[in-house]
C-alpha cells in the first residue's frame, strides 16, 4: 500500500513538533460548488489533512449534526460518484493535501470494491474510513485498496483493548482515527486527561501516528488534544458552522473557514503555548 501524502505530511508535522489538524466536512453541504470551496479554503487556512464525508441515508455513527449534513448532501445531488468528481476538481489544484473519504459501506459495495477504489486513486484520494466496516470483514476492500494503493484507517475506541488493536493494526496504514468518547458524533466533548494514555496506547500497538476525533468543538479543547496526539479531528464544529450560516443566511464558506483558522492556530500552537 502507498501512503506518500499521508506519511509525508505525518513526517513533516513530527518535524516541525505540533500536531496536525484534520478538517472534515460532508461532500455537497450546502452545495458542491460551496463544498470546493470550502475544501480549497480550509487548507489556506491551515487544515494539514482533509476528511470529506460521502453522504448516506443512514450515518448510523453520526450525532444529529452529520446526520443533517448527510440528508443536506443527498438533497444537493452528491452521490459517491459526485463526491470523487468533487474530490478530483480539489486535487487538480492542490498536488500536497492528503484527502481522505470518509463514509459507510454500503455506496461503495454498490459501486463495487476494485472499480471503488480505482476511482477513488484516479481522483487523487489518499485513503479511506469506512466507519461501519469491521477490520474481520474488510478483506476484500482492503486488497481493492491496496491495488490502488489507497490507505485504509481504522477506527479505534475507548473499549478497543490491546488483543482488539492488534486487530485493527492489521491492513491499517497512515494514521489510526481514536474515537475520543463513546457514542455518536459531536454529542460528548474529549477530555485530555483521558485521552493520553489512550493515544499511547494505540500508538504503541499500531506503530502509527493516531488522530483524535468525536468530541473536539472549540479551539480551546482542540488545543488540549493537540498536546496529546499526532492530530485533532473537528468535524461537527464545523459543520455545525455551515448549517447556522445556511440557516442565517450568511456566507456559509466566509463562516466556516473563520472557525477553521481557529482551530488551526490552535492546534499548531499547543506545544508553543504549553512551554510558555
Amino acid at each position: 500500500m502507498t501512503t506518500a501524502r499521508i506519511d509525508a505530511r505525518f513526517a513533516s508535522l513530527k518535524v516541525e513538533g505540533r500536531a496536525g489538524f484534520v478538517a472534515y466536512v460532508m461532500a455537497g453541504d450546502p452545495s458542491p460548488e460551496a463544498t470546493l470551496d470550502i475544501l480549497n479554503g480550509l487548507v489556506e487556512a491551515g487544515a494539514d489533512v482533509l476528511e470529506l464525508g460521502f453522504p448516506f441515508s443512514d450515518p448510523m455513527a453520526e450525532g444529529p449534526t452529520i446526520q443533517r449534513a448527510a440528508l443536506r448532501g443527498l438533497k444537493s445531488g452528491l452521490t459517491l460518484k459526485g463526491t470523487l468528481e468533487l474530490a478530483r476538481r480539489f486535487r487538480e489544484g492542490n498536488a500536497d493535501t492528503p484527502l481522505i473519504l470518509m463514509g459507510y459501506l454500503n455506496p461503495v459495495e454498490q459501486m463495487g470494491y476494485p472499480a471503488f477504489a480505482e476511482a477513488a486513486d484516479a481522483a487523487g484520494v489518499d485513503g479511506v474510513i469506512i466507519v461501519d466496516c469491521p477490520p474481520e470483514e474488510s478483506a476484500d476492500l482492503v486488497e481493492a485498496l491496496d491495488a490502488a494503493r489507497l490507505s485504509m484507517i481504522r477506527l479505534a475506541t475507548p473499549t478497543s483493548d490491546d488483543d482488539r488493536l492488534k486487530v485493527i493494526a492489521r491492513g491499517t496504514s497512515g494514521f489510526v482515527y481514536y474515537v475520543s468518547v463513546a457514542g455518536v458524533t459531536g454529542v460528548k466533548e474529549a477530555v485530555a486527561g483521558d485521552v493520553a494514555p489512550a493515544v499511547d496506547r494505540v500508538r504503541s500497538a499500531t506503530g502509527l501516528p493516531v488522530a483524535v476525533g468525536f468530541g473536539v468543538k472549540t479551539p480551546e479543547r482542540a488545543a488540549e488534544i493537540a498536546r496529546v496526539a499526532d492530530a485533532v479531528v473537528v468535524g461537527s464544529a464545523l459543520v455545525d458552522r455551515i448549517e447556522a450560516a445556511v440557516t442565517e443566511n450568511r456566507d456559509p464558506v466566509a463562516d466556516v473557514l473563520s472557525l477553521a483558522r481557529d482551530l488551526s492556530h490552535a492546534v499548531h500552537n499547543a506545544h508553543a503555548a504549553e512551554i510558555v
